[in-house]
């Protein structure tokens, strides 16, 4: 579970971001967490595993403070940023350096993944694609047996295919007790993984709901979820409401 409570946070420079945000996300599901550029979708995801530090709040994962950075903490939360860069060294390489720090990790678990995106597992990391980065990382990251799994547009740099393994990927490892948070702006490559979404503008949650009372709010008659018309209703209705 996932837990934040009057956080605040402001970039150095001024800009706040968060101000007395709360958000409670429950193990089990995953989540979608959709907002406009700026809105602090990443800020908040860095949050969470305690790469950034809120100023005020507290922010806990399974009733744990992540910002003690406790190793018991750090071992059991993977984010996958949008953006990074691997070494060049190869993923058994990689696996050797980085297993220690997550105590549930799963090398097998580890190559059948590799082997659904049909990785080359002995490659030099550092001369793969964007695309293949973000797979073999995304691989890495379940293969940890984390139970809180962070994803800031997971889907960027796949082409088609890849995304529809991705979507069977993560459907097939979520569990009662792990939490998947997925943060995109291509909401069509993952609306049909969700189990709930969160529409965040800054400091408000404009909206925290499962997909089925959004189904059920918005009249549609079948399993489909047009999650874009969703977000452009949500924020007309509360530009609506400001004004």
């Amino acid at each position: 579970m996932i837990e934040l409570s009057d956080v605040y946070y402001t970039y150095p420079g001024g800009r706040q971001v968060f101000n007395d945000l709360s958000l409670t996300l429950p193990s089990g599901h995953i989540y979608g967490l959709l907002g406009m550029n700026g809105a602090g979708k990443s800020t908040l995801l860095y949050l969470i595993c305690s790469l950034l530090r809120a100023q005020k709040g507290t922010i806990t994962v399974n009733g744990k403070d992540v910002s003690r950075r406790n190793a018991d903490v750090l071992g059991d939360i993977f984010i996958v940023p949008e953006e990074y860069d691997l070494p060049n060294i190869t993923l058994n390489e990689y696996v050797k350096v980085n297993q220690p720090f997550y105590p549930k990790f799963d090398k097998e678990a580890l190559r059948r993944l590799v082997t659904a995106f049909r990785l080359p597992y002995e490659a030099n990391l550092g001369q793969l694609s964007m695309g293949q980065k973000k797979k073999v990382y995304m691989c890495f990251a379940l293969a940890t047996g984390v139970s809180t799994i962070l994803l800031d547009e997971p889907t960027n740099g796949m082409d088609i295919p890849s995304k529809a393994i991705f979507r069977e990927i993560i459907r097939g490892s979520i569990t009662n007790d792990r939490t998947i948070l997925i943060s995109t702006h291509q909401v069509r490559d993952v609306e049909k993984l969700l189990d709930q979404v969160v529409i965040i503008d800054n400091s408000r949650i404009l909206l925290n709901d499962s997909m089925e009372n959004i189904r059920l709010s918005m009249g549609y008659t079948d399993a489909s979820t047009d999650l874009e018309e969703v977000f452009n209703n949500v924020l007309a209705d509360t530009e609506g409401r400001v004004g």
